[in-house]
């Protein structure tokens, strides 16, 4: 055997040691993220994937590390997934974004994504921010959170909800210097069909998933009002078409009825928000078959302002849920969850209180599909853009191994995710276990 083959072996050693891994779940009440239902199984994971699911014994390979785990008849699901999250600024705040030191931002972002995880969360889309190094951390084996679907920077017109800048700052007309946010990579400012082509470009070229563009006026930012309607139809599809060359797809921050209908004019895919739309709108989704990202915000739980316009703005968005929720249902609109929690970083841990909130719309078990398949289908809409290619968001067999054991039925007791730390008994995300406090028997 030569000395090449040997060094070969030595380096693929990890690899397979890796691979001949295997977590057996005994006697679980499985919920499979699809069906109004639990069966009572066995589960075999293998590496990072469901190998086999049985009401049978299921034997296991001699010659694998095995962790075998009895369940108790205990409530398996699969992980949850947030559609509208931004795990750098629901760490920081706005003033840390625009003067504080990066690496200890970068930092308190990294730990928040291990309490991502720790919450229930095995995915999530970002929606904008500078994540890409901390998905790379996480996909490494670094750092614990979530699986990580980028947008990278928010494109945005000047003025509008992703222009950062200091009331200061020179005009962009007037000036080379780029605004702190825009050098972090939270929001990039491009005007015109050619500048948003490049800012898309960037955003790819940097691995994002998917492409985030500022349609709308929006309740946290600077300047621009709420009902403001946000770049042309040409700028939008500038964006579209790079998007779709690589094979995915463009989302939107708008609010209203004329931003919603001139995006989707564009050709964009998916509405983030909607929630000021009127019921014409709703249904022009619906046929057209784009996706709606909605948050249910108005809550105590969600974010908080001192401002009284942002205040008020943010009041008129909560009362939009229910005409909006309810025109969704109506028409059969492809409906995802999220949060969009930012710049409060005292309201992170609100995350699965939002999702209980969803019970003012939804069943549980349209509730728990929606953060779990309903979201993996969005995020599969990233085509081969997606990170993580394989079945998320359903507990079948050959899907990758993201699952949560709850202390309880809660299609019965949706409740009991209000409280993860107590509730969630076992996380494994990627077929690897991240916390484990069952009972020993």
């Amino acid at each position: 055997m030569n000395r090449l083959v040997i060094l070969l072996l030595i380096w693929l050693a990890p690899l397979c040691a890796i691979a001949q891994q295997q977590v057996l779940l005994n006697n679980v009440q499985l919920f499979n993220g699809k069906d109004n239902k639990t069966t009572l199984v066995n589960v075999l994971i293998t590496a990072n994937v469901i190998s086999r699911i049985s009401k049978d014994p299921i034997p296991t390979n001699k010659s694998m590390m095995v962790t075998i785990i009895d369940g108790r008849q205990r409530f398996l699901m699969p992980g949850l997934i947030d559609a509208h999250w931004h795990s750098f600024m629901c760490a920081n705040t706005m003033q840390d974004m625009m003067l504080g030191e990066q690496s200890f931002l970068f930092i308190r972002a990294a730990k928040e994504s291990e309490r991502t995880l720790l919450r229930g969360f095995t995915s999530i889309r970002d929606l904008a921010g500078p994540v890409f190094g901390i998905k790379r951390a996480i996909d490494q084996g670094i750092q614990p959170g979530p699986r990580i679907y980028p947008s990278g920077a928010m494109i945005s017109q000047t003025s509008g909800h992703g222009d950062f800048r200091l009331p200061v700052d020179p005009p962009r007309m007037s000036s080379h210097t780029i605004a702190a946010p825009e050098a972090l990579g939270v929001g990039i400012v491009a005007d015109g069909a050619y500048e948003v082509l490049v800012a898309t470009r960037e955003q790819l070229r940097h691995g994002a998933t998917q492409i985030k563009l500022a349609a709308g006026g929006g309740v946290a930012s600077l300047y621009d009002p709420l009902e403001a309607t946000q770049y042309s139809v040409e700028e939008m599809k500038a964006a579209v078409q790079a998007a779709g060359d690589w094979g995915t797809y463009v989302t939107v921050h708008a609010y209203t009825t004329e931003a919603i209908k001139r995006a989707v004019a564009a050709g964009v895919k998916c509405i983030d928000h909607g929630h000021l739309m009127d019921e014409e709108c709703v249904k022009l989704l619906a046929d057209k078959g784009i996706w709606l990202s909605m948050q249910p915000f108005g809550g105590p739980d969600g974010n908080a302002y001192a401002d009284p316009k942002q205040a008020a703005d943010s009041k008129k968005v909560g009362e939009g849920s229910d005409h909006v929720y309810e025109w969704a249902k109506k028409y059969k609109v492809k409906l995802a969850w999220g949060t969009d929690l930012l710049f409060n970083p005292g309201a992170t841990k609100n995350q699965n209180q939002l999702l209980l909130r969803m019970k003012n719309w939804f069943s549980n078990f349209e509730v728990l599909k929606m953060a779990t398949y309903d979201n993996a289908q969005l995020l599969a809409l990233s085509g081969p853009r997606n990170p993580y290619p394989g079945k998320l968001g359903v507990l079948e067999e050959g899907a990758l191994a993201d699952m949560l054991l709850v202390d309880g039925d809660i299609l019965q007791h949706l409740e009991l995710l209000g409280d993860p730390e107590k509730n969630l008994l076992l996380i494994i995300k990627d077929g690897k276990i991240y916390k484990n406090i069952l009972p020993q028997p």
